[in-house]
Parts: structure tokens; sequence; C-alpha cells
């Protein structure tokens, strides 16, 4: 794998949840991975491919992003509706957009509205899974770590039935690329019984692979504009 990434620079990283742990901690990497020469190319070409995939998302026009979100806020709507009808579901963790994330702040007032428990992810330990804090939408906000709105810390902590989390890339294995801070695989890992995990965003930001590594931790579905790409059996 070494030559197909020859002039990348290799700084580490991995696949994670929502939030900026990546520029904080670039340099983690999972000792029991694989081979470790193959382990630093996947690392930079993450690193690479993590900085396209965002320039690509901050270039679209505002009204892509618009459209995407509506979609999106459609797609999600059915599928909890699936999952309410199928089982006692009633908890749904979301998050605060950051970095031209799709917007999803309407579909948690909607949700809330229709007797949804609404949870946001929180970093409280650097290298620690995330805790999920009630939202409803009187909650008062705090700035959390790199500075993504959370609920306070008087909130109460949630332990959320489905996750849903954004997407810098994704592929068709159900595999993810996030900011490179490993909270989303740590909290799923640690996680029992194990949520159902969605993840959403842009179409456009589909990748051959993610050439997933043993502490990367596949979606149970995958949602964008188009509807479902992805949907483990």
């Amino acid at each position: 794998m070494t030559d197909d990434f020859e002039g990348f620079k290799c700084v580490g990283g991995f696949s994670s949840p929502p939030c900026l742990a990546g520029e904080v901690a670039p340099d983690y990497f999972d000792p029991l991975a694989v081979d470790p020469q193959q382990a630093r190319d996947v690392a930079r070409w993450r690193v690479a491919e993590r900085k396209r995939l965002l320039n690509e998302r901050k270039a679209m026009r505002s009204q892509n992003k618009q459209y995407v979100a509506k979609a999106l806020t459609t797609h999600l709507t059915e599928l909890l509706a699936e999952q309410r009808s199928t089982a006692t579901v009633k908890i749904v963790s979301l998050f605060w957009p950051i970095k031209d994330e799709p917007d999803l702040r309407l579909l948690m007032h909607d949700l809330h509205g229709q007797g949804w428990q609404i949870a946001l992810p929180v970093v409280v330990r650097k290298a620690g899974p995330l805790v999920f804090r009630e939202w409803c939408p009187t909650t008062r906000m705090t700035r959390g770590r790199w500075n993504i709105p959370v609920p306070s810390a008087s909130e109460p902590e949630l332990h959320p039935q489905i996750v849903i989390a954004p997407l810098v890339g994704w592929d068709a294995e159900g595999y993810r690329l996030g900011y490179g801070g490993g909270y989303f695989d740590r909290t799923l890992g640690a996680t029992l019984p194990k949520p159902l995990s969605i993840g959403v965003g842009f179409s456009s930001a589909r990748v051959s692979t993610i050439f997933p590594q043993p502490h990367d931790i596949p979606l149970d579905a995958i949602i964008t504009e188009a509807g479902r790409e992805f949907e483990r059996e």
C-alpha cells in the first residue's frame, strides 16, 4: 500500500464521531491495528481525504446544503417512525451542526414534539467514550470542547437507543470517516446494548473504501439526500 500513498504527510488519525479531536490529537493510532507501515499509510490517506471532503463540503452552495438537510429530515423521519412502531424506542441522539454539516435542528424540534427524548453527544474525557445529555428546545447550551455547543452539565445523561452521527465520508460497507478523534467508535464499542447507529451526510462524500482498521466499527445504516444508501441486514 505504501507506494499508493507517496507524497502524503503522515500525521496519524482515525475514523471518528462528531467532534474535532483529530485537530487536537492527530498522532493517535491504534498499536493493535494491522501492519504498522500499512497503518501509517492508511492514516495519512485519511488525513488527505478528510481535508478534500471538508473543502468540497465548504464550497457547496448554501441552497444545496439546505436541500440536503430537508431531504435528510424526510428520510430520517420515515426511518425513525419505523423504529418507533416496531420496538420500544424513545431516545435518539443527534448532533449540533458544525463545519458545514447538515443542519437537523428543525428535526430535533419536530421529534421532541412527537414525544422523543433527544440527546446530544458530549466529550467529557479526552480519549474516552462520549456521554449523551438530554436536549429540549429550552435547554441551556454551553460551549463544550472544541467550542461545540452542548447541553450544560446540569442536564441529565441519557442512553440513546438510536445514535445519529454526521459523516465526513462513507463507503458502501457502512464505514464512516469522521474528524479523526475516534470518539464515536469508542462509544459504540463501550455501549451495551449497542444502539442503532446511523450515519448521515452527503451522497457525494462516498469513497470507494476508508480502508477500515480493527478499531473502526461499521454503522447500521447510512442515509444521504438520496435516501438509504446502506442498511445492514
